[in-house]
């Protein structure tokens, strides 16, 4: 067993992983501001197809983003176990519609490795960089990837 240097606690980092059906996310624990049980979003007219729509937060519009459908993968049916994970996402608050939420998990930088060369620019803008853990890989979200510009929504 090769023993490297301790880590210490300002290394380490805690993510949220998620679920969209048979793959795992993760998001930065910091970014979270809440996780709330699904509630049926108002559709808004003209906004992208993985806008479920917005719902009021304690007086606030938050947008809900169906994160399946962001990511191009096959949308799950709604259940008693989807949420909505409220996320800092740049300077926006935002409500991602998950299947279910797994684990808070603790890593360090040298464990996740950037996405593979195969990987298009576009998956790119989305993830930040693979997991591997146990028999586990987990993606961790680029947050500030998810929303356009908005500028080029306006355009």
């Amino acid at each position: 067993m090769h023993e490297s240097a301790p880590q210490t606690n300002a290394d380490r980092r805690e993510l949220i992983s998620f679920c969209i059906g048979e793959q795992e996310f993760a998001v930065d624990i910091m970014s979270v501001r809440e996780i709330r049980g699904w509630s049926p979003a108002t559709p808004l007219p003209q906004t992208p197809a993985y806008m479920r729509g917005v719902i009021n937060l304690r007086g606030a519009v938050l947008p809900i983003m169906d994160l399946a459908a962001r990511l191009e993968l096959p949308v799950s049916e709604l259940s008693a176990r989807s949420v909505i994970i409220v996320v800092n996402a740049g300077d926006r608050l935002l409500g991602l519609l998950v299947d279910a939420v797994s684990d808070i998990i603790s890593v360090t930088q040298d464990i996740i490795q950037p996405p593979p060369d195969i990987a298009c620019d576009r998956v790119r803008s989305f993830i930040r960089g693979l997991i591997s853990m146990d028999s586990r890989m987990i993606s961790e979200i680029a947050l500030d990837g998810l929303l356009p510009e908005p500028d080029a929504v306006a355009a």
